[in-house]
């Protein structure tokens, strides 16, 4: 891994060098566009609105507009920003970890020891442990001003950029202010079927079933060209139609016996009961969208019944 910044953590008077690197990486297959009559490569090109020039990226600034006026921010400028010089990811408090909302999250990088000696970096590490704390800190990173949260993972310690507040959309849908009532024995139901699925989460068992099957497209067209049978290559796929509609209880049910009866298979099955119940309006688009959702969870399910 490359390291994408490097500076020091700081609480108080102690000071912990360390490198950043990125935690995450994608693992999507890159694909390009081109045009439908004859494949040709499209591309986007820079062109410069006064002189009609194609601009090369390393020519272009940055500039802000207020509706009269520009002015023209360089690179240089950006740099000399005292927050962009900093170097420090300064610890600013100590919360309890519950307390941080999970969609605050953004990206995750890991930190690196950069010093001769550890000991400060593995007595942060061990004081978070047993305080079961997290540190809020602010730091600058790639031209922006970054809050975080500093925690353990594993036996390295992880920055977690945190998205600002006001960055964080309010779910405010009428529909959720509609009195509806739940009666006893649906919620006893709803907890039986979640029971029925209770496991550990291991997430090495889930895979991008996606990504793997346009991999399998992708092969195939080349070996065999546009000639591909898809129906060769996957089977053949039957519609899924929209389910009998039925009512919630029912549903609730028919999935907890589906699980009962069936071990491993009913997942999908609990979705589409669930879908059911919805109504007519939505029987197509939900009947696809359930089919979507549980194909990643394939692999669980199975895992388990082996070890029953």
């Amino acid at each position: 891994m490359r390291a994408v910044w490097k500076g020091a953590v700081t609480f108080g008077l102690v000071n912990v060098p360390v490198k950043l690197y990125s935690a995450t990486e994608d693992h999507d297959v890159s694909l390009h566009q081109v045009h439908d009559e004859d494949g040709g490569r499209i591309r986007y090109q820079r062109k410069c609105e006064v002189c009609g020039k194609v601009v090369d990226y390393k020519n272009i600034d940055k500039a802000y507009d207020d509706g009269e006026r520009t002015v023209i921010i360089t690179d240089e400028d950006l740099k000399a920003l005292p927050a962009e010089r900093s170097r420090e990811i300064e610890v600013v408090e100590f919360v309890p970890t519950d307390q941080i909302d999970p969609i605050m999250y953004d990206r995750s990088y890991y930190l690196e020891p950069d010093s001769a000696s550890s000991k400060a970096y593995v007595l942060l590490r061990r004081t978070l442990e047993s305080t079961d704390r997290t540190a809020i800190v602010q730091m600058a990173l790639r031209q922006k001003t970054r809050l975080a949260a500093l925690r353990v993972h594993g036996d390295v310690l992880m920055v977690q950029t945190l998205l600002w507040s006001d960055e964080v959309r309010a779910a405010d849908f009428p529909s959720l202010d509609e009195p509806v009532k739940i009666s006893s024995k649906e919620l006893d139901l709803s907890r039986q079927l979640v029971e029925s699925l209770v496991s550990d989460f291991e997430p090495e068992q889930f895979v991008d079933e996606y990504q793997q099957e346009l991999r399998t497209l992708i092969a195939a067209k080349l070996e065999q060209g546009e000639a591909l049978d898809t129906a060769a290559t996957f089977g053949e796929q039957p519609e899924e139609e929209g389910a009998e509609v039925i009512d919630l209880m029912e549903a609730l049910r028919q999935s907890i016996a589906a699980k009962r009866e069936g071990g491993g298979g009913s997942s999908k099955e609990a979705a589409k009961a669930g879908t059911a119940s919805t109504g007519a309006k939505g029987r197509s688009s939900g009947s696809k969208a359930s089919g979507a959702g549980d194909s990643a969870k394939k692999k669980a399910p199975a895992k388990k019944k082996a070890a029953s």
